[in-house]
């Protein structure tokens, strides 16, 4: 993903031109910004599911010290981001985001991984997020680090929009629990949902305050999520039970130039303005479903 990627290409110019690379990923601030750290949720819910979701970061990023991984990557501001932006000293190592669906099964964006080139490239690393407010130093244990081991299902095709991989890890994680998921029907429209991953990289964040806004496409919802670059592969949850209902993948341009300032602000958009960011629907991973079923 380049950097221009995760600043904001606009949405035009995805549509036309990037929906087969792993760009698909422009996002928006809808109304107030709803992203918190860890350290701030305060819904237990949020918290415990929070757990189960992981950063995709490449390897140059991460380096061994002891029985821990430590994780690097410039500022917000570094990469041009204005420092009055939140978050702006916070560091960016994430490309995309995922979640776990199984002991060693995770699912992200097909445009985060499409190959088994990329499926090599890259770990995936759980608790990249902030637990106190003066964490400057980020550390995982090496126990948190997977590689990817094969791409089991993934699909991005340019008719429906649809966009998700299923892959499996190198081994299986025994510290976490999977997440629940839908396994049929849909989600009501207006229904409250929250997001939970790596806006332009960043430690784990969870946004709340959104809703169900578009309903009618079978592939995929439209909601008013605080998303940006690196959300892509976010587990989407339904606010109420914690079930995963689908997967954050594209939407409105995430940042805008300010002249006065010389660098890059959020988006502010109305919850009902913008275009809304798409959701692919978690049903659609048809290979994830069957092996719920085949469970039961």
């Amino acid at each position: 993903m380049t950097e221009l990627r995760m600043l904001g290409l606009s949405f035009l110019v995805l549509a036309f031109t990037a929906f087969g690379n792993a760009g698909a990923v422009d996002k928006v601030v809808y109304g107030d910004d709803d992203r918190l750290d860890i350290f701030e949720t305060t819904n237990p819910l949020f918290i415990d599911i929070a757990r189960s979701t992981a950063a995709m970061i490449e390897r140059s990023s991460l380096t061994e010290a002891g029985e821990n991984v430590v994780i690097t990557g410039e500022t917000l501001e570094q990469r041009g981001i204005c420092a009055s932006a939140k978050f702006s000293q916070q560091i960016t190592a994430a490309m995309c985001s995922g979640f776990l669906v199984g002991k060693d099964l995770l699912v992200t964006a097909g445009h985060c991984i499409k190959t088994q080139a990329d499926c090599d490239a890259y770990a995936w690393v759980f608790d990249y997020n902030l637990t106190t407010p003066d964490k400057s130093e980020f550390s995982v244990s090496k126990s948190a680090v997977y590689k990817c081991k094969k791409v089991i299902s993934q699909t991005l095709d340019r008719a429906t929009l649809n966009d998700f991989s299923l892959i499996r890890l190198e081994r299986a994680v025994t510290d976490r629990e999977p997440l629940k998921y839908r396994t049929e029907g849909k989600i009501a429209t207006n229904h409250p949902i929250v997001v939970i991953g790596h806006p332009t990289g960043l430690p784990t964040k969870v946004a709340a305050g959104a809703n169900v806004r578009s309903n009618e496409n079978g592939y995929y919802f439209v909601a008013n999520l605080d998303t940006f670059g690196g959300n892509s592969g976010s587990a989407v949850f339904d606010a109420q039970t914690g079930s995963v209902e689908g997967i954050l993948v594209r939407g409105e341009n995430d940042y805008v130039y300010d002249y006065q300032q010389g660098c890059r602000v959020p988006q502010q958009c109305t919850n009902e303005g913008c275009r809304g960011e798409d959701v692919t629907r978690i049903t659609n991973v048809k290979a994830l479903i069957q092996s719920a079923l085949d469970e039961e």
